[in-house]
């Protein structure tokens, strides 16, 4: 496959703003994992004591593989928590597992952009996969059909990452809020939790603009956009 200098000019902010997110939540996560909760509670129980609060007893808590492999399983109704966030008893530990807590909230009480993303997420794999085949098999073979068919499989996963936007930041609100009114942490802690969430909200940003870029990039590919070529 020839590399293609177009893709990396429009690529660019988005890769740069990626890496630099990533440098972010791992330094905000850092300095946060040195911070000892007042609580004195892991992650695992301050999870389970907002998910008891909440009448979410049948929700799951396991512990995950990989750093910051934190997630909730909507499937397996599960929390996932990677094991500084599972064991730790610190700032970051109750902040990222109250976060994923807020993901099974949602969840409970059908907030909607959860359900619509979780309803495309299948859509959105096949798209991030195949898009990518179809738009390099149609430049290759001449073939407009082809390329349009990966525009459009990539528009889902633009949508997708649109969607996961409100999903995550709302997620973060909310644990900020039952953390403290869980009795977790106190309001002088908040600020310490707020700063690795929203270092992580900015993976989710950096995420959805590489997704419109790439994008961009596939509607001039395929003529779409600035005429056929």
């Amino acid at each position: 496959m020839i590399f293609d200098p177009l893709y990396l000019m429009i690529l660019a902010p988005g890769i740069l703003l990626g890496l630099w997110a990533q440098w972010k939540v791992k330094s905000a996560f850092a300095n946060t994992k040195q911070m000892p909760v007042s609580s004195r509670l892991t992650g695992a129980e301050a999870a389970a004591r907002i998910l008891a609060n909440h009448h979410l007893d049948h929700v799951g808590i396991e512990p995950a593989n990989g750093m910051l492999g934190d997630h909730y399983d909507p499937r397996s109704k599960t929390l996932r928590l990677s094991p500084d966030v599972y064991n730790g008893r610190s700032i970051a530990a109750v902040g990222v597992a109250a976060h994923e807590a807020g993901h099974a909230l949602q969840d409970q009480q059908r907030y909607a952009p959860l359900a619509l993303r979780n309803g495309i997420v299948p859509m959105a794999n096949v798209g991030s996969n195949l898009s990518w085949i179809l738009l390099i098999i149609g430049m290759m073979m001449g073939s407009f059909q082809l390329m349009i068919a990966g525009v459009a499989l990539f528009s889902i996963v633009v949508f997708f990452q649109l969607i996961n936007l409100p999903v995550e930041f709302n997620a973060s609100s909310r644990a900020r809020k039952i953390l403290v009114t869980n009795g977790i942490i106190t309001p002088s802690e908040e600020p310490a939790v707020a700063k690795v969430l929203n270092a992580a909200a900015l993976t989710y940003v950096a995420a959805t603009i590489t997704a419109i870029l790439t994008l961009l990039y596939f509607l001039i590919r395929s003529g779409l956009l600035g005429g056929r070529r």
